[in-house]
């Protein structure tokens, strides 16, 4: 016999199906929660097949974000064979069908149904320290994204209230900007204040700069507060909004200050971090991402399955005579790597001062730009030499994790 259990895994439960061998499924489909009690039950339904079938059987289900993470970590510890499979390979099984039927039943009968079709690999269980990095980086990520949309709002409600208040301070978003912007938010909070007395307050906020600098600054924010068109505030909403956005950014800068610690501090333990840094171009977050996103590089046994799950390999398009010559990439792997090598690459082949005192310019990464500027002369499009670079930074990744050695860039 051959046994398989299927899940088809939804929010807080999964469909069940058990084949004993191909064509013979065994019972009734059910439900089971993803609770220690539902769970528990699962474990002896498949006992109960492993006493029939002679082994044990392996279960497959689809890949769905985070929701089949419950059923995976249970039975890893149980030392069961897990299959997670892309849904796309599942959709397209499924599809095969003429009938156009969709129920969680339905989809785990063919969960177990592709077990005998397809030659699919076992899950590889991946080691805590990347994915502990993998979490930090993307909940950087979530994080900017939020940090970013409330810098916008803030601008809108600021060009409101105080337009001129943009060139006071070299960074607006800088904390003492936001402290003084907080103390004083409109043009009267700033002209009925003497200038020594903002001065002595925008000291007091920055301590790590000079009195000088405290009074430059003061000057400066009377002459603006002079010059905005909005001497008065007519709504008073606009003082509570610009308040509340000035306490948010605050927070959103901490949670990232927090989270930059903590990647620099894990990333530091790993080795393949070290590897991936060595190469010019690719600075510290980067490279936290690229190698949180990639995990453990004998995942991949080849390097084309890497650029596969980058989702930066070409998509062929061919039928009878015609053959498409203009292929865009298929996108259907990580998008958070494929952006990290994006930048990575727009980093690496930017010119940059060989040192301040010489006017002479040099790529950060030479082979790279070496690579580039030959793809550009081939008549490429600036995007398209950009993802061929990526693909070839790829390649470039997998051998240096695989011989476990640091890049060498052209003298």
């Amino acid at each position: 016999m051959n046994p398989v259990v299927g899940l088809d895994v939804a929010k807080g439960e999964s469909q069940v199906q058990a084949f004993l061998d191909k064509k013979k499924p065994y019972k009734r489909s059910f439900k089971v929660a993803h609770t220690i009690e539902g769970l528990e039950s699962l474990h002896q339904y498949l006992r109960e097949i492993e006493n029939l079938a002679g082994i044990r059987p392996p279960v497959v289900l689809e890949s769905t974000g985070h929701y089949h993470t419950p059923v995976v970590q249970y039975f890893e510890e149980r030392g069961y064979l897990l299959i997670i499979i892309n849904p796309l390979v599942s959709y397209r099984a499924k599809s095969s069908s003429l009938r156009k039927v969709k129920t969680d039943v339905i989809d785990a009968y063919h969960l177990c149904e592709l077990y005998y079709k397809e030659d699919l690999e076992p899950n590889k269980k991946r080691g805590i320290q990347l994915l502990n990095l993998r979490n930090l980086t993307r909940q950087h990520e979530n994080v900017t994204g939020i940090y970013v949309q409330t810098k916008l709002q803030f601008q809108a409600v600021l060009d409101q209230v105080f337009p001129e208040y943009h060139g006071v301070f070299g960074d607006l978003y800088s904390v003492v900007s936001l402290l003084t912007l907080l103390e004083f938010p409109t043009s009267k909070d700033v002209l009925v204040v003497d200038e020594e007395a903002l001065g002595n307050k925008i000291d007091e906020l920055c301590t790590s700069r000079s009195r000088k600098w405290a009074n430059t600054k003061a000057k400066k924010l009377i002459a603006a507060a002079a010059k905005n068109p909005f001497q008065t505030t007519l709504y008073q909403s606009h003082i509570m909004s610009l308040e509340m956005y000035i306490k948010m950014l605050m927070e959103y800068q901490k949670h990232l200050s927090k989270l930059d610690e903590e990647i620099g501090a894990l990333a530091k333990e790993i080795e393949e971090y070290k590897i991936i840094q060595s190469i010019p171009g690719i600075g510290e977050k980067i490279a936290a991402t690229i190698i949180s996103e990639i995990g453990e590089i004998d995942r991949f046994n080849h390097p084309k399955k890497l650029v596969a799950f980058a989702g930066i390999d070409p998509s062929i398009f061919e039928s009878g005579r015609f053959k498409g010559s203009v292929n865009k990439i298929t996108k259907r792997g990580s998008s958070r790597l494929r952006h990290a090598l994006y930048m990575a690459v727009r980093c690496a082949i930017r010119d940059c001062r060989k040192k301040k005192t010489t006017d002479e310019v040099i790529p950060r990464n030479k082979r790279l730009r070496e690579f580039y500027d030959k793809k550009r002369k081939e008549g490429k499009p600036y995007k398209v030499a950009v993802i061929a670079c990526a693909n070839k930074l790829l390649q470039w990744i997998y051998a240096l994790l695989q011989n476990n050695s640091t890049f060498q860039d052209l003298d």
